[in-house]
């Protein structure tokens, strides 16, 4: 059995462990395709998404390598560095739930001073501008409230004097492809002029807000599965490496049983009548 859990241990963590790797691998291959690195870029690093993915891979790696070879090592001090470790990642998340849950209508905030901050940095920022692209395109909606959030953006402010004043990106729009194949990257040209009813045709009115509050209405039994599930594989992640750690204890206890006590205890007398010995006679 202790054999089974020993192996099933260490798969679990190699599989976590290239898990890692590959998110690691996007981290800095995201960095480099941007140029982060370079002089005039290298300032503004430290708020690139990419180096969020660069170091969950890394202690993702980190954290599975170390049980990879406590496990099939059978070291104890790593496997007793790699438990707590996960015990003390299931108490954060543990924490998290129930923060996220208690602190509902502040989260929702947050959610939208992010949104408005995504919006208005859209043409900077190559992170910002997929990440609210996808969003727009995944759940149809325009906006963090309404298409006229559009307007904290100073290219698509109406005060602007480009071609995109008073626009939204395309990816607001109910169709964004022009006859069907070819992408029309100006479809939302000034539909912040647009009454309602007008803009209906063109472009998605919803805010993402209301869509993401949709969404996770829509699928939180799911979300509360994988929830339950992640936080059960890394309970049973302690469980088996406190049982693999009481089975090798067990076996030194053993060990130390059947040879090394009794000699000790042994010596250990005999060493005590000897200083006894040498302490009365330099009374005489």
């Amino acid at each position: 059995m202790d054999y089974f859990l020993k192996y099933f241990l260490f798969l679990c963590n190699l599989v976590f462990t290239v898990l890692g790797l590959v998110v690691l691998g996007l981290g800095i291959w995201g960095l480099v395709s941007k140029e982060s690195f370079a002089q005039e870029k290298i300032g503004n690093i430290g708020t690139d998404p990419m180096l969020i993915l660069l170091t969950l891979g890394f202690l993702l790696t980190l954290l599975c390598l170390t049980g990879c070879v406590g496990a099939l090592r059978e070291n104890c001090c790593l496997l007793k560095l790699f438990s707590a470790i996960v015990l003390v990642l299931i108490a954060i998340q543990v924490l998290f739930a129930i923060v996220a849950y208690s602190m509902q209508d502040q989260i929702e905030g947050y959610l939208r001073s992010g949104m408005l901050a995504a919006m208005a940095g859209y043409q900077d920022d190559l992170d910002l501008r997929f990440i609210t692209d996808e969003i727009q395109l995944g759940l149809q909606c325009c906006g963090a409230d309404t298409y006229r959030d559009w307007e904290v953006n100073v290219y698509y402010n109406c005060s602007s004097p480009g071609v995109l004043a008073c626009g939204v990106p395309a990816t607001c729009c109910v169709d964004p492809l022009q006859n069907g194949t070819v992408w029309n990257s100006q479809c939302g040209v000034g539909a912040q002029l647009l009454d309602e009813f007008s803009a209906q045709s063109v472009i998605f009115l919803g805010g993402c807000l209301g869509g993401i509050s949709r969404w996770i209405e829509q699928h939180e039994g799911m979300i509360g599965t994988v929830g339950v599930v992640v936080v059960g594989v890394q309970i049973l992640a302690v469980f088996i490496t406190t049982r693999l750690l009481t089975t090798k204890l067990s076996e030194w206890y053993s060990a130390a049983e059947n040879t090394s006590i009794p000699w000790r205890w042994d010596q250990g007398f005999k060493l005590t009548i000897g200083i006894i010995k040498i302490c009365l006679m330099s009374f005489d």
